[in-house]
């Protein structure tokens, strides 16, 4: 007899993969759920926190950053393109619709130095560390 072990969050990650699979739900003008999350790498540097987040097709002005209580968001839209007027596709696997990605940020950065830049579809947010305590010192015990 084979003993598996019973993970209750299977069944939604499976939903969640059927969802994924249909193009977004919505027609123009039409708000509904959409397909379109955008990948993202995090990294921590010696001296900042880095966000890259893969936008192909993303202008930086459908792009939005805001912090709030600790928390950072990356908002945004792809939008569909409209120079587009046949009907010949046989297949679309673009998504497109709105965004939202949220994380957490720590409490030793500098806020008020936070930087984005977009280069080749890419955002990347730099979050700077702030400097840490110079007056803090582990002392041996002789």
């Amino acid at each position: 007899m084979l003993v598996t072990r019973f993970d209750p969050f299977k069944e939604f990650t499976n939903m969640q993969k059927v969802f994924q699979s249909y193009p977004a739900l919505t027609k123009e003008g039409d708000t509904a759920i959409s397909t379109f999350t955008p990948v993202v790498n995090t990294r921590e540097g010696e001296f900042a926190y880095h966000i890259d987040v893969d936008l192909p097709g993303v202008n930086k002005d459908d792009i939005s950053i805001d912090i709030d209580d600790g928390k950072l968001t990356i908002s945004g839209e792809r939008k569909i393109k409209e120079e587009v007027k046949e009907e010949d596709y046989y297949k679309v696997e673009t998504s497109f619709g709105k965004f939202q990605r949220f994380f957490t940020i720590p409490k030793n950065v500098d806020v008020e130095n936070i930087t984005a830049s977009s280069d080749k579809g890419v955002l990347e947010v730099v979050i700077p560390k702030l400097e840490k305590d110079k007056n803090k010192k582990k002392i041996e015990i002789e």
